[in-house]
């Protein structure tokens, strides 16, 4: 039985400190903000973040560079027989395309999946992957089954401002300033690793409504051979303020009576699009339905 290691990118909202917790190797991926190089999870907190991005820094992401992870791919080969590498969606950053450049250097001891995930249902996939090397699995096998798995899984997240979208140019000034005249939050969807929109609600509370009834509907249809908690895993994630996160995930705990609901933060990846005061939910196979 291959010993295979599991590694995945903070964007998947693992923390540094979980390994020994999830057994996960997390590749921490990197921000310039004002032109400074920060590292998620490493010397840029999520509170930093929002306070420098409610401050107007200029913040962009880019990938981890090439020998950070071959580093640490070379340092895990030592102790393991194999790695499996889980990056972000291969639709959201080139951070995939790349990975899988690099492990053609390794004979086929690294295996890169295109999982089309992010954030919780991304980390979902890194656990999935440990309890498969548990059973013995090596990461070829592994990487088939993740993929196939892939669009196993939905999140819809509700904006609480329009300011980091127009700052992105992915809508006009005047929109913007319409759309906050008139409290309108986005609902985003992200469904096969794509971040596209879904709706636009008037108010916090109608865009929760909106999300729920998203899932209802995912439940009813997409997922309707795994619509049971037994089958399924419900997530909740909010980006800087937890008590939103809190007060949400009540909401969808009495919506969803007996669900297991994991909650969690938004990657910075995520919110440096988004901004804060945004709540999510997702939905997941468990792998024991897959």
């Amino acid at each position: 039985m291959p010993k295979v290691a599991i590694v995945t990118d903070s964007n998947s909202g693992i923390r540094q400190n979980q390994l020994d917790e999830l057994r996960v190797h997390v590749l921490p991926m990197p921000f310039t903000m004002d032109g400074e190089s920060h590292f998620e999870d490493i010397n840029l907190t999520h509170e930093i973040f929002y306070k420098r991005q409610d401050g107007g820094a200029d913040i962009a992401t880019s990938q981890p560079a090439p020998g950070a992870v071959m580093d640490l791919w070379n340092k895990l080969l030592e102790e393991y027989d194999e790695v499996l590498h889980i990056p972000m969606s291969s639709a959201l950053s080139a951070t995939c395309e790349s990975a899988i450049m690099l492990s053609e250097e390794y004979e086929g001891k690294v295996q890169v999946v295109d999982n089309k995930r992010i954030s919780v249902t991304q980390r979902a996939a890194a656990l999935d992957a440990v309890e498969l090397a548990d059973a013995g699995w090596n990461a070829a096998q592994i990487k088939e089954h993740l993929e196939k798995a892939s669009f196993d899984c939905s999140i819809y997240i509700l904006m609480d401002t329009l300011k980091y979208l127009k700052k992105g140019g992915r809508i006009t000034p005047a929109a913007a300033a319409i759309g906050t005249i008139l409290n309108i939050k986005p609902v985003l969807q992200i469904q096969g690793g794509k971040l596209d929109s879904y709706a636009k609600a008037r108010g916090a509370k109608p865009g929760r409504k909106i999300m729920i009834d998203a899932v209802k509907n995912d439940l009813a249809t997409r997922f309707a051979d795994a619509a049971s908690p037994e089958r399924m895993w419900l997530y909740v994630v909010y980006s800087d303020d937890i008590e939103v996160g809190r007060s949400f995930k009540k909401e969808v705990e009495e919506t969803f009576p007996g669900y297991d609901i994991h909650m969690d933060r938004l990657p910075l990846s995520v919110a440096s699009h988004i901004g804060p005061g945004a709540v999510a939910i997702g939905c997941c196979k468990k792998l024991n339905c897959l």
